[in-house]
């Protein structure tokens, strides 16, 4: 850990040894604020007052050697409910506060509190009952089943990630500008104009809770100044005080206020609502840079100055442990990561190379901070420079899992293709895991996984999920009455059709929901065109309204077929009941059957045609279904290829399938082959994943894990480098790495106490390997471990 000071090695151990703990103290303001305004104000107004109190009223923490302040909670990784999206039965409390890992304590008297203040007024009122009281009996069906997952059941749409102008304006510029929009609408042409004026009065509302917000701590600080013993820090102090006077009420002027104003902004967006995976705040490094270069110019920064701001900035991130889910999902350890990810690199608006000296800086900050969050990524085009690249290929082999990698000479062309104008796209990149949109500009909304390979389970079955025994799907035929190939793959097709079409009319749905009673007046303020247009960031204000549905499983489904079409119908090896029969006894009685399929069939990531064409033909055959559907904002749905750790739980509700993989065990991840199916190295791997056309995509993620001992020289990270190199030339979108060998896994196990650091990478993101529940430990142990390039 060179290059941490002393109080960097004090905050970093303090954050690392900090217990996540659930706080009722937002559900008690939201709640008595509800009952004492519900229906006296329209909506937008309602939601801005209610966030307004939460910044008045809520605790205020400033720690001992903390430079960046600011808590979503009343201390450290003290993690707030939200009530009004879902609301924690007093069970779910105490599932959270005993389950084995990822615990979140809360006291006997806090969950007698939350049972007797917050849990009466929400009932029938919260946006979960809204939803499920709604969808029809067939989305609800499929859902129990296991054939896809709604976000927004849980949480409000997230993966939003801002750009510049959060530095060029302060709140009192926005409410200037809020005024002038407001004096300027229509009454007597304009049928929104009424609607219009509520959006933009609450906006400016939620500018006066921020600017309260910031005040407060200013408050504090000079407070605190006045009895500290220690000059040094009583300065430090006073300084503290005069940032928080100034951002965000103002634009940033220096190093310092540029990364306060940010955090002021992402506190506010996660304490206004719980979004699906945090507010993230684009291509940091370029943010900053102009700050850097200037206080570097001007004799008021130094190097290690501003690499003690990163510090207490990423620091400040991994304080805000994720919001735990309720019902069933609550008994199970999900992720403490918020998902908050720092784009690094890449190009600026006019296409030019967007690595600085702050890049830099975050890269050693990464390598030396070791700490959960936040997650990062280098992005790297055509014309980011090598030393960079191999910058970053030094952190990767530190085996943190971070940062991942992205080509921004593809995801550019993502979204020109979705409609976004180039300077808009190159300011684009990543939110949370792997999808892109237009940063600042665009909600960009994932809606959730579809379990492609369930598709195929049902096909087989006749629309029955042979799982739970219930009809899901529809009957396109009994699986021994398809002669060809080709049959077999036309009622998979309408499968797939049709599940997709039932998710996006539930979504559709659920969209509008949170349009109609869960504006976003806050975050709003910082996504173009909101102001301009009136309009809510939920309710087409943005200039570019997408939704993704994230496909998972590719590898596994295109084996699957690949299976089916050469030992069933190419060379009859086996009858089609034969083949379900083996299924129906997860292989028991059948080893030989699965051998022989596990070592005679074409299987994806090995650069074979035969494979790699079956698996191109599923993807834009799931682009096809996906592309153009109409969302509720005016624009449509894309394709994602995400799966997060939905993989895992997909394949846990799944029974056998044809390419040898047993019940209960993980599908493939996003478009990773399937674990243990590419045998022939990474260069292999990465020519198979380069025949996908991803421009299509609105994001692919590539999993691959390389032995420790690959990586250990100075020619090693050239190579690893070269492989990052080929693959973008080939087309990819996204690639990351887990380099450690079985042995330290399975060591980890055994001994979790002397691995309590161990990071690896997940999905979209890194997680401490102990954290992790047994089935995502033997997910990451099952990948291929490479051995060579």
């Amino acid at each position: 850990m060179l290059g941490m000071n002393d109080r960097i090695k004090r905050l970093r151990k303090e954050s690392f040894d900090a217990q996540p703990s659930l706080s009722i103290e937002r559900a008690l303001i939201e709640t008595k604020f509800y009952k004492e305004n519900e229906g006296k104000y329209p909506i937008p107004i309602l939601r801005a007052l209610n966030f307004y109190e939460i910044c008045k009223q809520k605790t205020i923490y400033i720690g001992k050697d903390e430079l960046i302040v600011g808590e979503r909670g009343p201390r450290p990784k003290a993690v707030s409910t939200f009530p009004e999206l879902t609301c924690h039965s007093v069970e779910d409390l105490h599932v959270l506060n005993t389950r084995e890992l990822q615990r979140y304590t809360i006291s006997q008297e806090d969950i007698d509190t939350y049972a007797r203040e917050v849990i009466p007024y929400w009932k029938g009122r919260t946006q979960r009952e809204r939803i499920f009281n709604h969808v029809p009996k067939e989305w609800k069906e499929a859902y129990e089943v296991g054939m896809f997952t709604e976000f927004m059941e849980q949480r409000a749409p997230g993966h939003t990630a801002l750009d510049a102008k959060v530095y060029r304006y302060g709140l009192l510029d926005l409410k200037e500008r809020i005024q002038k929009n407001i004096e300027s609408l229509d009454f007597m042409n304009d049928p929104e104009a009424t609607d219009k004026q509520e959006e933009l009065q609450g906006m400016a509302i939620s500018c006066d809770a921020a600017i309260l917000f910031a005040n407060r701590h200013a408050d504090l600080a000079d407070e605190m100044s006045m009895t500290e013993k220690d000059p040094k820090r009583a300065a430090e102090l006073r300084r503290i005080a005069e940032v928080c006077r100034w951002v965000p009420a103002h634009a940033p002027r220096d190093f310092w206020e540029a990364i306060q104003m940010y955090w002021f902004v992402h506190l506010g967006t996660i304490t206004e609502l719980n979004g699906w995976d945090a507010m993230n705040p684009g291509h940091f490094d370029q943010h900053l840079a102009p700050f850097y270069e200037k206080g570097i110019a001007d004799g008021t920064l130094t190097r290690d100055q501003a690499k003690e701001l990163m510090s207490c900035f990423f620091i400040k991130v991994n304080n805000q442990t994720a919001p735990p889910k309720v019902g069933i999902t609550a008994k199970e350890s999900g992720t403490y990561n918020d998902f908050t990810n720092l784009n690094i690199g890449g190009v600026k608006t006019d296409g030019s190379d967007g690595v600085s000296e702050v890049s830099y800086i975050m890269l050693e900050t990464i390598e030396e901070l070791h700490l959960l969050q936040p997650g990062s990524a280098i992005h790297i085009s055509s014309c980011t420079p090598e030393r960079f690249l191999r910058a970053g290929c030094k952190v990767i082999r530190q085996g943190h899992g971070y940062p991942s990698v992205f080509n921004p000479d593809v995801y550019i062309q993502e979204l020109m293709r979705q409609g976004k104008s180039l300077p808009d796209a190159r300011e684009g990149g990543c939110s949370g895991c792997i999808e892109v949109g237009a940063f600042g500009k665009e909600a960009y909304i994932l809606t959730g996984y579809l379990n492609v390979p369930k598709v195929l389970e049902v096909t087989l079955h006749n629309g029955v999920d042979p799982v739970s025994g219930r009809k899901v799907g529809l009957e396109t035929g009994e699986a021994n009455s398809f002669e060809t190939f080709e049959d077999l793959y036309a009622a998979f097709l309408k499968q797939i059709h049709y599940f997709v079409d039932m998710k996006v009319r539930v979504s559709n749905y659920i969209d509008r929901m949170f349009a109609k009673y869960a504006p976003a007046t806050f975050l709003s303020l910082f996504i173009d065109d909101c102001i301009a247009k009136g309009r809510d960031y939920y309710n087409a204000g943005a200039r570019y309204n997408t939704n993704y549905i994230q496909c998972t499983g590719l590898g596994t489904i295109t084996d699957s077929l690949c299976s089916l079409r050469k030992h069933v119908f190419e060379d009859k090896r086996y009858t089609m009941d034969e083949m379900l029969q083996a299924l129906k006894d997860n292989f028991v009685g059948h080893e030989v059957m699965r051998q022989y399929i596990l070592n005679h069939t074409p299987f994806f990531g090995n650069d074979d045609d035969k494979a790699d064409s079956v698996a191109v033909r599923v993807f834009n055959d799931l682009y096809d279904a996906i592309e153009g559907k109409p969302n509720t904002r005016g624009e449509c749905f894309h394709l994602n290829m995400l799966s997060t750790t939905c993989h895992v739980y997909f394949g846990k509700i799944m029974g056998a399938t044809p390419n040898g993989r047993l019940a209960g065990r993980a599908i493939s991840d996003g478009t990773s082959p399937s674990h243990g199916a590419d045998t022939h190295g990474p260069s292999a791997v990465i020519k198979s994943l380069g025949k996908l056309d991803q421009v299509k995509s609105g994001g692919t993620l590539l999993n691959q894990r390389f032995m420790p001992s690959l990586l250990k020289r100075e020619e090693d990270v050239a190579k690893l480098a070269s492989l990052i190199r080929a693959y973008f030339a080939l087309g990819g979108h996204h690639i990351q790495f887990n380099i450690v060998d079985t042995e330290t896994l399975y060591a980890a196990q055994k001994c979790p106490e002397d691995y309590r650091d161990l990071l690896v990478r997940v999905a979209g993101y890194s997680d401490y390997f102990n954290d992790m529940n047994a089935d995502l430990q033997a997910d990451v142990i099952a990948r291929t471990e490479q051995e060579s390039f």
